[in-house]
């Protein structure tokens, strides 16, 4: 966060944010949802300020990619995103017996489940609050089926909606992240249970607000993560402790640059819109917010592809991955590191510039002694 905010001029009243941010995107476009994977996303790479900006106007960014010409390569297929789907209805059907059972539930009649449909996000978000309150002074067990939170990331909201929260008797609300794929022997894929409980972690953090203001609440620093098991489509869970995710994810978005701030140091007349601008115009405009490309990107953000573009013609090390990075100290471009390498610049007595001499001088009596 900017060392700012607590001194100077009072920030600008919310409406005229939101009216920069729709200009930014285009006045006829709806926002894109910011939903929790991409916040997760955005949490492990706070120095770039062009996601934040982007996401933080609900800029579509696959759109953009394609304009821009670099589609992006990944995402979940239409029969991945339906078998999901199947499974979820599958856990929640007959009033949710079946993720109950995974509670230790027998009987569905004692758990209360809370009307949670409102009038816009805002409206749900409202409900969403109220129906916690009210499970937890009740002191029953309470299953919201896709509530809605809010959470605030870098001075703009975001809208999220997980899977599923329980509430126990004892005032333990829960997170339930359900997901297609499958749990073999009560183990599942590492990377995926990872993705999962980072995307559970930012749910976490923005039901600790609610909880703060609710007496006897409190959030477990546990998911309850849903899967089928081995081969079959039989839910199956285990708990997963988010604890090291919720840490990072907490200092990673209090690290964001706030959204005005980015949009304040723009050229005037600079907007993405899609529809609206041609290809050329739209690459001036992504190019006049500052990012911070780096390999990992490739597999969360859409504009990956385009950064890394960009990377490799200006000859940046950052396309190289984050650890040689920050090994090059000084060097910033491939140019320096080969340069110095050669004993053409760079200081001799820079530490980092004598192992790139040393290596060279290695390199060169091995290929000698071919």
């Amino acid at each position: 966060m900017s060392e700012s905010l607590g001194s100077g001029a009072p920030p600008p009243p919310q409406t005229t944010l939101r009216h920069r941010l729709a200009e930014l995107r285009g006045p006829a476009v709806a926002p894109h949802p910011l939903d929790a994977r991409a916040l997760a996303a955005l949490a492990a790479n706070p120095g770039c300020r062009r996601r934040a900006l982007l996401d933080g106007a609900g800029v579509d960014k696959t759109a953009l990619a394609s304009k821009l010409g670099s589609p992006a390569a990944f995402g979940q297929s239409q029969f991945a995103f339906m078998r999901g789907n199947a499974f979820e209805a599958k856990v929640k059907a007959d009033g949710g017996r079946e993720l109950l059972r995974l509670l230790g539930i027998d009987e569905p009649g004692t758990v209360r489940v809370p009307e949670l449909a409102a009038a816009g996000p805002e409206g749900r978000v409202a409900r969403t609050a109220l129906a916690l309150r009210e499970a937890t002074e009740a002191g029953t067990w309470a299953l919201l089926d896709h509530p809605l939170l809010s959470l605030e990331v870098a001075g703009s909201p975001a809208h999220l909606e997980p899977d599923a929260v329980v509430v126990h008797p004892d005032g333990r609300w829960t997170v339930v992240e359900i997901k297609s794929f499958p749990m073999i022997d009560g183990a599942a894929d590492a990377s995926k249970v990872g993705a999962a409980a980072r995307q559970a972690a930012v749910y976490v953090l923005a039901l600790e607000r609610i909880a703060a203001l609710t007496r006897g609440a409190e959030v477990a620093h546990s998911v309850l993560l849903v899967c089928p098991k081995d081969f079959s489509n039989l839910p199956t869970a285990s708990v997963v402790d988010v604890r090291k995710q919720l840490s990072v994810t907490r200092r990673q978005l209090s690290r964001l640059t706030r959204i005005e701030e980015i949009a304040a140091a723009l050229p005037d007349g600079v907007t993405f819109d899609v529809e609206g601008c041609s290809a050329r115009e739209l690459a001036a405009a992504v190019e006049s917010v500052p990012h911070a490309y780096a390999p990992e990107c490739l597999s969360a953000c859409e504009l990956a592809f385009h950064c890394r573009e960009r990377a490799r013609g200006a000859g940046a090390v950052e396309a190289l991955g984050r650890s040689v990075r920050g090994e090059l100290g000084g060097l910033t471009t491939v140019g320096d590191v080969l340069a110095a390498a050669r004993g053409e610049a760079g200081d001799p007595d820079d530490p980092t510039v004598e192992a790139l001499r040393r290596a060279a001088a290695l390199r060169a009596e091995a290929l000698a002694c071919r």
